[in-house]
């Protein structure tokens, strides 16, 4: 059963969907508290925004004790970080799979109270925007492996960091899986992947759950790529998982 919470206009277009599919529920996001308690797996961030401007978003001082004080907050980034910072905080014993939006504008401390019981799933360019200060830029391109590996043990995550070979790392062990083809970049693919993660989570430890949801993701694009070459998009590519 998935539960889905966005801002209004969002549960509406999904509600509409709904008519398609009957296992999931639209719930506003007052509600979102609710559900987290009885649900095995949190994805957070697909169609969430990020904030623009460093100083901002380092200076944004709002007290967040409720999901009313996060829906106060005008600016629609501060509200991503805001309503990221306060779930992770408030439920740290759940398994969480952080993406997109909310891992870009999260802080890489907020993940020392989850005690491992979280997957991050960045492409190259978030990862360098959440830890790239950690490291010289010029060693970032060519060690992205140990980089990877070092972040998975300094913060106690699962990480998994897409690309042409996606590289899941915990805190003990690192592989990585090839396959894919470039129709796999489009708008939404990654939203797919994250959406498998998180579905495998439910019931798998975290390190199976990134790295079979790699597997089984680029297979699935191999796959559609033998019939209609890159003209696929995020649907197409669900349909074949």
């Amino acid at each position: 059963m998935v539960f889905y919470a966005s801002v209004t206009e969002n549960n509406e277009i999904v509600q509409k969907a709904k008519e398609e599919f009957r296992n999931g529920i639209v719930i506003p996001r007052e509600r979102i508290e609710d559900y987290i308690q009885e649900a095995d797996a949190i994805l957070i961030g697909p169609g969430m925004v990020r904030a623009e401007g460093e100083f901002q978003i380092s200076n944004f001082k709002f007290q967040i004790s409720n999901l009313e004080d996060v829906n106060k907050i005008e600016n629609e980034g501060l509200q991503t970080r805001a309503l990221t910072k306060y779930l992770l905080k408030k439920y740290p014993h759940k398994k969480w799979v952080i993406d997109a939006g909310a891992l870009q504008m999260m802080d890489p401390e907020w993940l020392e109270p989850l005690k491992g019981n979280v997957i991050l799933t960045p492409h190259p360019q978030e990862f360098e925007r959440v830890f790239g200060k950690e490291f010289q830029i010029s060693n970032f391109k060519f060690q992205i492996s140990n980089i990877a590996e070092e972040i998975a043990k300094k913060y106690n995550c699962t990480l998994l960091l897409k690309g042409e070979k996606d590289i899941v790392c915990t805190s003990d062990r690192c592989v990585e899986i090839s396959g894919g083809n470039a129709g796999m970049t489009k708008g939404g693919t990654g939203d797919v992947l994250a959406g498998l993660v998180a579905a495998l989570a439910c019931k798998n430890e975290l390190f199976l759950a990134a790295t079979a949801g790699s597997y089984i993701n680029k297979k699935a694009g191999e796959a559609i790529f033998e019939k209609v070459g890159y003209y696929f998009n995020s649907s197409d590519l669900v349909n074949e998982i």
